[in-house]
């Protein structure tokens, strides 16, 4: 544990050492374009090379997901004056903090005028602009994410009965896991930003079980940072050079296929570092095959009149199952046949033995 955690260490201070020189000597000196394009190759060859030094599940997951995804990326966009990189944020730890980790800083709204008595006797109340009174969920998320981190360490327990349970039982056990872990973990990398530059971050996930729909649950719910980084970089590129040739809604068709085959190959490229054996392209089906359907249920719902649609409730549950199914088929089986789950779970008492071996309470018994 001690040997991965230096090289963590290591790893992470070569990423910083790149960033900055991105923000000290590329940013002020190398215009925009390919210039600047060609100047971030080594940064790039480094971006991928280091995870390969890095044999933990946590450890090199993590880091592979914000240097080799959202980092590569942004820098992408960053070489040609885009996303939200451009315009360079003033302070070299602002330009690494976004660089890298998940987190988008969101813009303040414009200073409100002086409260309406009407409006502010109940808080929950809104009136939208046809008039109509909408009550508004207001949930502490402090509260939510703790309930979260219980159910999580609820999840993990269960695995040890694993030999008992209905292998229905064991796929909702591994989506839970999957969605609880990475939205606690995401949660807890972009806090320190929160802390110490005081940025008003927006959610990575929109509690991404309460999905109606397939459009609803990659669109607006599920992972959003990979998803607003994958609108500049792939989606908005196909889609407005494809409209020239084939017209806008089959431009948006290609694009959103676009999108779902380049997050495919990006899964693909994390499980390789997670498992170091050659691809099996299971997981790059997965999405396609994701892609696919949402372009027919975005076609259908275009064609369908709202006495045809289904009730949320209904499509919701239809959503969420057909998740689970179409991930048991072809996102799981990779990862556990490697054996990433055990490695996985084996992790978290490793964990806490080695903070344990590190309490004064603990070295004194």
């Amino acid at each position: 544990m001690e040997g991965e955690l230096k090289n963590f260490i290591k790893v992470w201070i070569t990423a910083i050492l790149c960033l900055s020189y991105c923000h000290y000597t590329v940013s002020r000196l190398i215009p925009k374009g390919w210039l600047r394009l060609i100047s971030l190759l080594p940064v790039f060859y480094l971006f991928i090379s280091m995870p390969l030094n890095l044999h933990s599940f946590h450890l090199c997951a993590l880091t592979t997901f914000f240097l080799v995804w959202l980092g590569l990326f942004k820098l992408l966009l960053f070489s040609f004056g885009l996303g939200p990189l451009s315009p360079p944020p003033p302070s070299v730890f602002h330009f690494i903090s976004i660089a890298c980790l998940p987190i988008k800083i969101k813009q303040k709204s414009p200073p409100k005028s002086l409260p309406n008595p009407r409006t502010t006797q109940n808080p929950k109340k809104s009136v939208n602009p046809i008039g109509q009174r909408v009550t508004k969920v207001l949930p502490n998320k402090s509260i939510l994410l703790a309930v979260k981190a219980l159910v999580l360490g609820v999840v993990i327990r269960t695995y040890e009965y694993k030999p008992r349970l209905h292998p229905y039982v064991i796929l909702v056990l591994c989506c839970c896991h999957v969605y609880l872990g990475v939205e606690i973990v995401l949660f807890l990398c972009a806090a320190p930003a929160r802390a110490i530059f005081e940025f008003e971050l927006e959610h990575q996930f929109n509690e991404p079980y309460l999905s109606t729909s397939l459009q609803d649950f990659w669109g607006k719910r599920w992972n959003l940072m990979v998803t607003k980084i994958l609108r500049p970089t792939v989606y908005d590129p196909i889609r407005y050079m494809c409209a020239r040739i084939v017209g806008a809604r089959w431009a948006r068709l290609l694009a959103i296929m676009s999108t779902f085959v380049v997050s495919g190959l990006m899964h693909e490229v994390i499980y390789y570092y997670l498992t170091r054996v050659q691809p099996t392209w299971e997981v790059t089906r997965f999405f396609v095959l994701q892609g696919a359907c949402m372009v027919v249920e975005v076609e259908m719902k275009k064609s369908a009149t709202v006495t045809w649609l289904l009730h949320p409730a209904i499509s919701g549950l239809l959503t969420l199952v057909f998740l689970a199914v179409t991930a048991n088929w072809l996102f799981f089986p990779q990862l556990l046949r490697n054996g990433v789950d055990i490695k996985a779970l084996g992790e978290y008492e490793i964990m806490v033995d080695f903070v344990k071996s590190n309490l004064p309470h603990y070295q004194s018994r």
